[in-house]
């Protein structure tokens, strides 16, 4: 009983049924991968339960080291990195690669959860958030690593909104983004803007980069209520739907498990977020609040984005849905976030 306790069951099995039924998926079309996977998810859990059982204040200490050596990961990346597909973002390692621009999301978090609870959110301070987030969010936007990158930014906004910013200052920002959004395109790649204008009319390039997004729609509408079944998806299957281990999982799922194990999906992840958001606000240690924030943050985008492309409701991003696509990096990563907010949580029940 006295090891159950060490164990936060909330996040430990909402995680592991999400974690689980993205390897049903992908061992339904390759063991090989599936097997990978299972490798990814001890190792997440590894680190999941040893930053779990430390207290979250230990990390504060080994925050600019960790800040450094990220940037240094996310530069070398240019130079030792293999490209895929024309973008630079991974490390190999044998038969395995390192993706820097995943760890980078947590190791964010921490620094600006340090930084907030120790600075008041004036315009100054905000500009200093700034400055220390655009080293990580340019290296990323350079591979390039859309998806990424604006996850950096979500993280960097929900922190701050948690900062105790005021109502006006968070108006002007917004007035600000506004004008900025627009400025942005010209630094967008030919086929990030083409995504964009095909999302609006995928029909005007059925065959190109409308392709996607008209093949994970049909995938996910072909499920209908109970789905295909596994490893019975025609979309997934035969190799209509890109990606369907990755970034179009979701769309997997949805054809093959239906409705319903769409539904589940969601489900699980409104549970942890709501679980995480609730522990949130029993905290009193503003480093805790900020870590946990950043966390949800992070994992809210990501969901939203990554079902909301599937579905065709936002422009196709390269970005993975937590703990079910297919990836070590992404998948480790995901875990050791976890495993922050559940040191803070054990940090509030067991303060000695």
């Amino acid at each position: 009983m006295k090891n159950l306790k060490l164990i936060n069951l909330p996040i430990t099995l909402s995680s592991l049924l999400l974690v689980s039924i993205g390897i049903l998926v992908i061992y339904s079309s390759s063991n090989e991968l599936a097997l990978q996977q299972i490798i990814f998810t001890i190792i997440g859990i590894f680190f999941f339960f040893l930053i779990s059982q430390l207290e979250l204040q230990s990390l504060k200490s080994l925050v600019k080291p960790l800040y450094i050596i990220i940037i240094i990961m996310l530069v070398a990346v240019f130079g030792f990195g293999i490209e895929t597909r024309g973008v630079l973002r991974w490390f190999p390692l044998g038969i395995f690669s390192v993706q820097p621009s995943e760890f980078a999301k947590p190791i964010l978090i921490l620094f600006l959860a340090k930084f907030w609870s120790e600075k008041i959110p004036t315009w100054q301070n905000i500009l200093r958030s700034v400055f220390w987030s655009a080293p990580i969010f340019l290296l990323i936007f350079k591979q390039p690593d859309l998806g990424s990158a604006l996850t950096i930014v979500a993280i960097w906004m929900g922190i701050l909104l948690a900062a105790h910013i005021s109502i006006k200052k968070v108006l002007i920002l917004a007035l600000i983004a506004m004008f900025v959004i627009p400025t942005s395109w010209s630094f967008l790649h030919s086929y990030q803007k083409e995504r964009i204008i095909n999302f609006w009319t995928p029909e005007s390039d059925p065959l190109g980069r409308g392709y996607n997004l008209i093949q994970s729609t049909i995938a996910v509408g072909s499920g209908q209520l109970l789905g295909r079944g596994l490893g019975r998806g025609t979309q997934s299957r035969l190799q209509f739907l890109p990606e369907f281990r990755t970034d179009f999982i979701f769309a997997s799922i949805a054809e093959e498990m239906g409705f319903l194990g769409s539904v589940l999906i969601l489900s699980l992840y409104l549970f942890l977020l709501g679980y995480c958001l609730r522990e949130a606000q029993k905290t009193n240690n503003s480093f805790n609040l900020l870590v946990i924030f950043g966390v949800v943050s992070m994992f809210l985008f990501q969901v939203v984005v990554n079902i909301g492309m599937n579905i065709g409701l936002l422009p196709i991003t390269g970005i993975t849905l937590p703990l079910i696509s297919y990836g070590g990096s992404s998948l480790i990563s995901t875990f050791f976030s976890l495993g922050m907010v559940a040191s803070s949580v054990k940090d509030r029940v067991d303060p000695g």
